[in-house]
């Protein structure tokens, strides 16, 4: 039944998805920032269309390149040649900053299987782009910016959606009573715990974690915060940076790992953290980059004007926030780390990473020391074994 039920159609998972807001391949890593503030979304599809095909036959072929994301220009504007000239930087295309991993993002048709969809998740795929089987009307054509690689329509007029490996991982939980027992088994007994996990010291400067950030971004896991006994303190997550803005570079650049952790906490960074970071700023000499914080803070302050103080809500476990400004914190995730053991079951951790939006979950001993973590490509490489069992029925 298992095998069957992974042999399922990746369209499956596309019912509701919203279509994608594309970005030229073209745009600045600016016009990057504006769309990702605009749209509310942690990415933004970036793509690449080939406007001959329009001259010759009426349609452009469009592919998506990448994504970009909120970590994607952090890490960039922390790189030593762009502290100088932020604003400078800014102004580099957005190609020159995506993530090389040309398997990042790849389409996939919508009669594929499930399984294969977690086979490219497990070779490094982090989105796959499915077409919606549906049209554009031609009203929606005529509101389509000129300047959007879907303003020559794609072929066919179609639409494009996108999975994630926490979309293919709820599905899998939805239907959990397929895969029966071997969701009960604990993640020890399966082998999903990965030792090879990335981790700073708490008064460590955050800078010195800035490659670790780059590869957890790619991995899809988190660095982890530790005393000098190894025992865990939290944890600076992509997840939650990617719902922060630009001038969290400025806070890498000055801050230990444990102030970065209390800077992008659910809620907006602390006033006491923002002037620590400018009197930072200024001892390092860095004028443009406290310019281009001040300008942000301004920014965010006069769009906030009419706006309620922050608030957390507590419907949930999420720690999710509502604060002044752009907004960017609203849909932020704590940077407590979620934690298990290595007796907890898989559908225990499953659950518990859905819940609190967690690509990763650390995995502990009695005294609290970390020993690795459970990820969503460790999850699904188990759920994938399954499919060896027999061949699969079509």
């Amino acid at each position: 039944m298992a095998v069957t039920f992974l042999n399922r159609n990746v369209s499956d998972l596309c019912v509701g998805k919203p279509a994608l807001k594309p970005l030229p391949a073209s745009a600045t890593v600016a016009e990057a920032l504006t769309a990702l503030k605009k749209s509310g979304e942690p990415h933004v599809s970036v793509w690449s269309c080939d406007h001959s095909k329009k001259v010759l036959e009426g349609n452009c072929e469009c592919l998506c390149v990448g994504k970009i994301c909120m970590v994607d220009v952090i890490c960039f504007l922390c790189k030593s040649e762009n502290l100088d000239d932020p604003s400078k930087a800014l102004e580099t295309s957005v190609s020159q900053i995506l993530p090389k991993e040309n398997h990042i993002v790849r389409h996939l048709a919508p009669n594929s299987s499930l399984l294969e969809a977690i086979d490219y998740i497990l070779e490094g795929t982090h989105n796959l782009v499915i077409p919606i089987q549906n049209y554009i009307s031609t009203n929606s054509r005529k509101t389509l910016s000129k300047s959007s690689p879907l303003s020559c329509k794609h072929r066919g007029g179609v639409e494009y959606c996108w999975l994630t490996q926490e979309d293919v991982v709820r599905f899998l939980l939805n239907s959990i009573g397929v895969f029966s027992p071997m969701p009960t088994f604990s993640i020890e007994s399966l082998n999903m715990i990965d030792c090879n996990v990335m981790t700073i010291r708490y008064h460590d400067p955050a800078i010195s974690a800035l490659d670790s950030l780059a590869l957890a971004h790619v991995e899809q896991t988190s660095v982890a915060v530790v005393d000098d006994h190894n025992r865990l303190i939290g944890e600076i997550s992509p997840s939650t940076l990617a719902y922060c803005d630009e001038t969290t570079a400025a806070a890498i650049v000055t801050l230990s790992a444990g102030d970065l952790m209390a800077y992008i906490d659910c809620g907006g960074p602390p006033e006491d953290l923002v002037e620590l970071v400018k009197v930072r700023l200024q001892e390092k000499k860095l004028g443009a980059v406290l310019e281009l914080m001040d300008e942000e803070f301004s920014l965010s302050s006069s769009s906030s004007s009419s706006s309620s103080a922050s608030s957390c809500s507590s419907d949930d476990e999420l720690g999710v926030c509502r604060i002044n400004g752009s907004g960017r914190y609203s849909s932020a995730r704590r940077s407590e780390a979620i934690t298990c053991y290595p007796g907890s079951s898989l559908v225990a951790v499953l659950i518990q990473a859905l819940a609190h939006r967690a690509s990763s979950v650390w995995v502990m001993d009695e005294d609290n020391t970390l020993i690795g973590c459970v990820t969503f490509k460790g999850i699904l490489k188990v759920f994938r074994s399954l499919a060896n069992v027999r061949p699969l029925t079509m």
